[in-house]
């Protein structure tokens, strides 16, 4: 396939890159500063973007199969940067006819899993206080994805993890894995790789985590 990646000097971006050029994929990373992706491959393509400029981002859209982004708040004076950027890739898909769309979420933006143990709803209103702004930003991003004419699919991880890629994860289209309290991002970048031509997961939130 012909995928491009936002957010690819993050750490799910990178992972969906790196991953997606070992399966054979043909990917074009979308970046504000080349130097900090430190994957390589002959199957990639690296472009300097400007996100908050939808029309400068339609070549590298064009002719695609499907879209990937690991664009959000790194931190919480960030807030607001998810619905912004996902905005302005919106409307370069939306120019180009490019229809897929697979996009990072959150757990707490989607609904609480049935029978989430006491500790697991406690720690979730604790992390949703915390980063109130962030996850405001984010419900905001799949309030924008809703309204677009695009087959987009919103991945809610839990909290992130750095480890290597396990296979091992729990989905749920719709929900969220129950007790679900980590998630690695290589992980979560195999997820959304998994759900590119997965129709079940089309205009769908699904929550990954162990």
């Amino acid at each position: 396939m012909k995928l491009t990646v936002f957010g690819a000097t993050g750490g799910i971006g990178q992972e969906i890159v790196r991953q997606a050029l070992e399966a054979g994929h043909e990917v074009t990373a979308v970046v504000r500063d080349p130097a900090r992706l430190i994957v390589t491959g002959e199957r990639l393509e690296v472009v300097r973007g400007d996100l908050k400029d939808p029309e400068s981002l339609r070549p590298a859209v064009a002719g695609r199969d499907a879209v990937l982004s690991g664009l959000g708040a790194r931190r919480r004076a960030d807030a607001g940067i998810a619905t912004e950027l996902t905005r302005s890739v919106l409307k370069a898909m939306e120019a180009e006819g490019v229809r897929r769309l697979l996009v990072v979420s959150a757990g707490p933006v989607g609904p609480e899993p049935a029978g989430s143990p006491l500790i697991d709803r406690v720690m979730l209103k604790m992390v949703g206080a915390i980063l109130k702004g962030v996850y405001v930003d984010l419900t905001a991003m799949e309030a924008e994805l809703a309204r677009s004419a695009t087959d987009w699919t919103s991945v809610r991880p839990p909290r992130l993890q750095d480890k290597p890629l396990t296979g091992s994860y729990r989905t749920v289209v719709g929900g969220f894995p129950r007790a679900g309290r980590f998630a690695g991002r290589a992980d979560v970048a195999h997820a959304m790789l998994a759900m590119v031509d997965d129709p079940a997961t089309v205009k769908q939130g699904v929550g990954v985590a162990y």
